[in-house]
């Protein structure tokens, strides 16, 4: 699960808390399911990227069983600053795991936002952001028992159609303790429709801890002209890393550079071809002709995969 000697470097890190006041733009990579693994968080802490979020953990699983951590929380030493992405919706539940993570992680993050069926029907993800009772006594519980007073709890939200709802849970968490909050501009229903930047700026306004602006950032310019809108502190980016994980420090396509820091960085890990393919696929999407696609997606093992690359873009 954990890399050796990986304590005896945790207070040499940057502490996320201190990054929200460099007076900087936070550069965040999201939680994504199988995506935003210790593999590809290596590769964007290449490129700019500050601060990296976990794929989301079912809280009770990662608690209850050995072989749900090992398989879901893998680090390293210089995976930091790191925030591991729960989702919970018992305060003891959040509170143990949090627990477990606070020696190898900066902070843990509350899914409030993930509006996929199954999750909102186990009571978890954009369910909660209609109980701001429920998220309060979490966060209180996570603060009152995890004794390192610099471990960040945040929490990841989606807004309502009603903004006050959401301005009040915001007041809410900010008053039980929460470090930050990253607001995905979209209500649980909208999927590809326009973010609502207004939202989040009205939200910035009524708050005096950090926000994070969420949702269609696809190039450096875009987080600049995001933060700009908003006033927020930090941006944080999911799809628009995937295409391009060198995207924070200003590529507007995945630079071949970045390509061969992912064949080396994945191999080094031992990524499965899968994850190691799909990343890629990803990669050269805007660099591919429509032909070049065709061929390399239907490739099937990794030697395939390197010879392709070797062979049509010498990495």
């Amino acid at each position: 699960m954990i890399s050796d000697a990986l304590e005896t470097t945790q207070c040499q890190q940057k502490d996320p808390i201190d990054l929200f006041h460099s007076g900087h733009l936070v550069k965040i990579c999201a939680p994504m399911v199988r995506y935003s693994k210790l593999a590809f968080r290596t590769l964007v802490r290449k490129y700019n990227c500050d601060l990296c979020y976990t794929p989301m953990i079912v809280a009770a699983d990662f608690v209850r069983s050995v072989k749900a951590r090992d398989s879901e929380f893998t680090t390293s030493q210089g995976d930091r600053p790191l925030i591991v992405q729960f989702a919970a919706k018992e305060a003891q539940v959040l509170s143990d795991a949090a627990r477990i993570v606070c020696p190898f992680a900066d902070g843990i993050d509350l899914n409030c936002g993930c509006p996929q069926r199954w999750a909102m029907a186990e009571g978890y993800g954009a369910c909660l952001i209609n109980k701001p009772e429920l998220v309060q006594d979490m966060v209180r519980q996570v603060r009152n028992q995890v004794e390192n007073p610099r471990f960040s709890v945040s929490i990841k939200i989606r807004i309502h159609d009603d903004l006050k709802r959401t301005v009040d849970l915001c007041r809410k968490a900010e008053a039980t303790g929460v470090s930050w909050i990253t607001v995905h501009g979209r209500n649980i229903e909208e999927r590809h429709q326009p973010v609502h930047y207004d939202a989040i700026k009205i939200i910035k306004q009524n708050i005096s801890i950090p926000i994070v602006a969420n949702g269609d950032i696809k190039t450096l310019k875009e987080a600049e002209n995001v933060r700009h809108m908003t006033e927020t502190d930090g941006v944080m980016v999911a799809r628009g890393l995937l295409a391009n994980p060198a995207m924070f420090a200003g590529y507007e396509e995945t630079p071949l550079k970045c390509i061969q820091d992912w064949v080396d960085i994945a191999l080094e890990h031992g990524t499965p071809f899968t994850c190691f393919h799909h990343h890629l696929m990803y990669m050269m999407e805007q660099i591919t002709s429509k032909q070049e696609k065709k061929a390399f997606n239907v490739l099937s093992s990794t030697s395939a995969v390197l010879d392709y690359l070797n062979d049509h873009y010498g990495v």
